[in-house]
């Protein structure tokens, strides 16, 4: 796997609209300018809009082949450092026909991300390039008031300062969906609502250490890859350590369903007889906290027997608040006796 370079100040970076085209609407074009001078003015980066990502909801919709272009073209750019997705959806997977792997694999660079643009990660995997589940543009970049410290710390250890090792510590706040700051203009000195966080990783089971490397992102994406050519074979899968969320930001039962069934598909390929570990992430609705662990523990230790399975719960990435940066393909060691999770290598170079 090839890792890109870090980021240094003057260093070009691209956005792009890889799902929805909600960044170009005119309700939430500020969003953008939020970020743009967050990242010009804090971090010393010369942002680059793509030609394509603000041609809103309806245009991107319609034209896939122009959000693949954007990412084919930032890749092609030598000047650009790092792309940075605006945004989420759920329909990325239709880029794929467009992709062309060999330029994403001759032109190593910083790719961000999550929740739908996990079809792209996988991509950036097909590939060879490590990438990066988490810092998408509107949720992190563009948070209102300022970037929260544990994202702004992670974003910083991963892209701008990477150490020998790096550990992702669990924070010491949270937040969930109900307490979310909606997009808004009126609400753009509206900072988010926190908690202590009081639980911290749990270990549902497993001892000792494990190492491995990172593959994974948000479940319900798992539905449009599989059985496309961006899906891992099986032993590809081995010995990789599987990190995992869910999306689920509504009242309702379904995306618990969709969850099991994704987990017992995951069984049914074999893919928990191959893997070193599990990392789940903390999950957005607080109410379901307890109901997601219950089923990722029946269908993985009580259903597929695999006891000695090392599991670590309620990590900070993805649909979470606030999240940190899971870079795959990187090197990582679960130490499930003293609850840390270590990635064992420079998150860039």
């Amino acid at each position: 796997m090839k890792k890109p370079n870090r980021l240094k100040k003057g260093a070009k970076v691209a956005i792009v609209s890889l799902s929805r085209g909600l960044l170009g609407e005119e309700k939430f074009i500020h969003i953008l300018d939020i970020a743009k001078e967050r990242l010009e003015k804090e971090y010393g980066l010369e942002v680059v809009v793509m030609s394509n990502a603000l041609k809103g909801n309806k245009y991107l919709y319609e034209h896939p082949e122009a959000r693949a272009k954007d990412l084919m073209n930032a890749f092609k750019d030598k000047t650009i450092k790092a792309i940075i997705n605006a945004i989420g959806g759920d329909d990325t997977i239709r880029l794929l026909p467009y992709i062309d792997f060999d330029v994403i694999r001759n032109n190593p660079k910083i790719f961000m991300g999550f929740s739908d643009t996990t079809v792209n990660h996988f991509m950036m995997y097909k590939a060879g390039l490590v990438s990066y589940y988490g810092g998408s543009l509107m949720n992190n970049w563009g948070e209102y008031v300022e970037i929260n410290e544990y994202t702004k710390e992670a974003l910083n250890k991963s892209f701008f300062n990477p150490k020998e090792t790096y550990e992702i510590k669990p924070s010491t706040y949270c937040s969930y969906v109900d307490k979310k700051v909606r997009w808004n203009i009126d609400n753009i000195n509206v900072k988010r609502d926190v908690e202590e966080e009081t639980i911290g990783y749990e270990v549902l089971q497993g001892k000792g250490k494990i190492q491995g490397k990172l593959l994974g992102g948000c479940a319900e994406t798992f539905i449009y890859l599989i059985g496309t050519q961006l899906w891992p074979a099986l032993d590809e899968w081995k010995d990789k350590i599987l990190f995992i969320e869910v999306s689920d930001e509504e009242e309702s039962e379904l995306t618990e369903y969709y969850f099991a069934w994704i987990l017992r598909n995951l069984e049914a390929q074999g893919i928990f007889n191959v893997i070193k570990g599990i990392i789940f992430g903390k999950p957005p609705v607080k109410e379901k906290y307890e109901s997601y662990k219950e089923i990722l523990f029946d269908i993985v230790s009580t259903d597929g027997k695999h006891k000695d399975l090392p599991i670590i719960y309620n990590v900070n990435f993805g649909h979470a608040y606030p999240i940190g940066i899971m870079p795959i393909g990187l090197e990582c060691e679960l130490d499930c006796d003293n609850k840390k999770i270590t990635i064992l290598e420079k998150m860039t170079k």
